[in-house]
């Protein structure tokens, strides 16, 4: 069941809905979405910035380092989080859905789900006692899944904002968390809301996924706990990962032999992704110069068809780590089976030697997914969508421009790219929208 809320009415969930119009609405919270919403809030325009996940921030925040240069990914993060927080032209809202994005009166009308946390925000403090005191632990989604949490936990530890939300598919309802709040803050009762908003202009920065549930099944062994994603390694990396250090999951054995596949989900049309994702390489590249520095007598081999190191640094990166031992093999993987001790055996098509097949034998892999678009169905919210399956571009001269009037793209809703040209581009809607409500408003003012 879900009800209505207006304009003025703060909710159960503790935010204050302030108004029913905005100039701008961005539609997700990454890094692309963040600084959209900055760029726009500093030129003096209100802005309406939300986010399905209970957090903002994106698949950045999660990240160990950003290639080519080896920063910290959340030390870039972290603080552009703070600030969009903080800045007074920009509402945050987290959990919550766009179900639609109409034309209305010369402006757009964006239909919002408001999903529960079953927390009241205005009363959590984040003191973290109700998730001490839950009895129920489940997969964490932040650590990809290497790890537990408890059916009601603060999403992660430099979240925004930092309040607790309770996972009703796996909460027992025991009420050990409303007991254990020092506040009171628990609302088992809260439901799903509804809510209209009208803005000038729409800025899609929706993002992307990996396409982990479409890959091939010679790329799934009977026991995959050792084939990894490129995120779960993202996280083995970080400093403030799960296990404080890099282990195999399935036994927390140290990795002596690690394969990287490239290609894994790009470049494929078997699978429906006939494009190159384009951060493949270089992320493969960046992880396994990681690994090097962390696991120093480790073996790391990657298989690729071609390296793609287009970008400003790129190549040298590329050089450096094969200076560093990490060893480049160009061949095809056929297939991952299961081996002895947990140990994965590929079959590589040696395509530098004459198309010899060889088995190699290695205790940890990771496939180097591709990217495919969050926004699964673009034109059942209002958008479009282009031959790829991400947001539409129909015009070369107006790069941020998704095919609709008052309609901008932002980062990877448009298509895979790195978060230097992400946040470029995150720019770029943020002008075109500018100049956009600019003129607007002088049609307004001239009438």
């Amino acid at each position: 069941m879900s009800t209505e809320i207006t304009a003025g009415e703060e909710t159960e969930r503790g935010e204050a809905v302030e108004r029913d119009r905005y100039d701008a609405v961005v539609i997700g919270a990454g890094i692309s979405g963040i600084q959209s919403a900055l760029d726009l809030g500093d030129q003096g325009y209100s802005v309406l910035l939300v986010e399905r996940e209970p957090s903002i921030g994106g698949r950045m925040i999660s990240l160990s380092k950003v290639f080519p240069t080896l920063d910290c990914a959340s030390c870039i993060t972290t603080p552009k989080m703070s600030a969009v927080a903080r800045h007074p032209k920009v509402t945050i809202l987290v959990n919550t859905e766009v179900e639609r994005v109409a034309d209305k009166d010369g402006e757009k009308e964006i239909e919002l789900l408001r999903k529960p946390t079953y927390v009241d925000n205005r009363a959590c403090i984040g003191c973290r006692l109700c998730e001490y005191a839950c009895p129920v632990e489940v997969p964490d989604r932040f650590e990809q899944g290497l790890a537990l949490t408890r059916a009601i936990a603060v999403p992660f530890t430099n979240a925004i904002p930092q309040k607790a939300v309770l996972d009703a598919e796996h909460c027992i309802f025991c009420g050990a968390c409303a007991r254990a709040c020092p506040t009171d803050a628990i609302r088992y009762e809260q439901e799903p809301r509804r809510q209209t908003i009208r803005a000038g202009i729409v800025v899609a920065a929706t993002g992307f996924k990996l396409n982990v549930g479409i890959n091939k099944p010679q790329y799934q062994p009977k026991n995959p706990r050792n084939v990894i994603s490129p995120l779960q390694m993202e996280r083995l990396l970080a400093p403030h990962g799960p296990y404080g250090r890099v282990l195999r999951p399935s036994d927390g054995k140290i990795p002596e032999s690690v394969a990287y596949v490239l290609c894994a989900g790009s470049r494929d049309k078997s699978i429906g992704v006939p494009y190159c994702s384009r951060v493949c390489c270089m992320y493969s590249i960046k992880q396994a110069m990681l690994l090097s520095g962390a696991l120093p007598i480790a073996d790391i081999t990657i298989y690729y068809m071609d390296i793609r190191a287009f970008g400003k640094g790129f190549e040298e990166f590329y050089q450096n780590a094969k200076a560093m031992g990490i060893q480049f093999v160009r061949g095809k993987v056929a297939r991952v089976n299961d081996g002895p001790n947990g140990d994965l055996i590929l079959r590589v098509e040696m395509t530098e030697e004459d198309g010899r097949v060889e088995e190699r034998q290695h205790d940890l892999v990771v496939l180097a997914y591709g990217i495919i678009p969050e926004l699964e169905s673009p034109e059942q919210v209002g958008l479009r969508a282009g031959s790829d399956g991400f947001l539409a571009r129909p015009d070369s001269t107006r790069p941020a421009f998704a095919g609709i009037e008052g309609v901008f793209t932002a980062g990877c809703a448009a298509g895979p790219k790195d978060i230097v040209d992400s946040i470029i581009e995150a720019g770029a809607a943020a002008s075109a929208g500018s100049a956009y409500l600019s003129q607007c408003a002088s049609k307004t003012t001239k009438s």
